[in-house]
């Protein structure tokens, strides 16, 4: 399942549970939808993934297209808010073949205490969590 929700500095988007390719293109489509109408010529993007367990390969390629996409559209930072070590380690490599990797940070919910503000403050200020 997943979720996309535009506030006034960017989108907040929410990825649970499993997603095949399917779901994963239907997100990419609406992402493109949602992105042609956007004004801003940058915004950040917080993204929540706590509940997620692994993408399938064909899923992965998908995903990559849409990080693309965010990143051409205006995306500025992002920040990903996860409980799994093996989830982290996928979007890292997801993110560096897309080519966000520079400006997404990676907040583990076990590890920062306040992922969510943390991700705001990277996102809207370009304060980096990891410094």
């Amino acid at each position: 399942m997943y979720k996309i929700e535009r506030r006034t500095s960017g989108y907040i988007i929410t990825f649970s549970g499993s997603i095949n390719s399917a779901e994963m293109q239907k997100w990419r489509n609406e992402s493109q939808r949602i992105l042609s109408l956007e004004k801003s010529p940058s915004f950040g993007v917080i993204v929540i993934m706590t509940d997620l367990v692994p993408l399938e390969y064909n899923a992965q390629s998908i995903m990559i297209a849409g990080q693309d996409l965010y990143k051409q559209k205006g995306m500025q930072r992002s920040a990903v808010i996860l409980a799994n070590p093996i989830i982290s380690m996928q979007f890292k490599r997801l993110a560096k073949e897309s080519g966000i990797y520079a400006t997404e940070r990676y907040l583990d919910i076990k590890t920062y205490p306040n992922p969510v503000d943390l991700a705001i403050k990277w996102v809207k200020e370009g304060i980096d969590p990891d410094k």
